[in-house]
């Protein structure tokens, strides 16, 4: 399943579009910059709550397909500049990060 196919299926929110096609490989979720970088793999769809240019910086080096930010959590304007600038796929969605596993695993990420 590639990105665009995810947020058809799921109706999630598309913040900035990167490379819509890019395929998903796995989920990565978490919230500490470092583990994150450490542990998320190329093409991982990474969730989390946060939403600051950190984030565009962290999924930049791990090659991430997308982040997904749940819960609503608010996404600082100079995150969404930056990840313009990256070409990188930021999304929202107002589900909580367990719900949205849950539908990920129904659609057999």
């Amino acid at each position: 399943m590639n990105i665009k196919e995810l947020v058809e299926a799921l109706g999630l929110e598309v913040v900035v579009a990167g490379p819509m096609e890019e395929e998903i490989s796995g989920v990565y979720v978490g919230d500490l910059l470092s583990n994150v970088m450490a542990r998320a793999e190329e093409k991982n769809l990474w969730i989390t709550i946060q939403g600051h240019q950190n984030v565009v910086a962290v999924a930049s080096l791990t090659g991430v397909a997308g982040v997904i930010i749940v819960e609503d959590f608010a996404i600082e304007e100079e995150a969404i500049k930056r990840a313009r600038e990256r070409n990188i796929n930021i999304l929202r969605t107002p589900l909580t990060a367990y719900k949205l596993i849950c539908q990920l695993i129904e659609l057999g990420i």
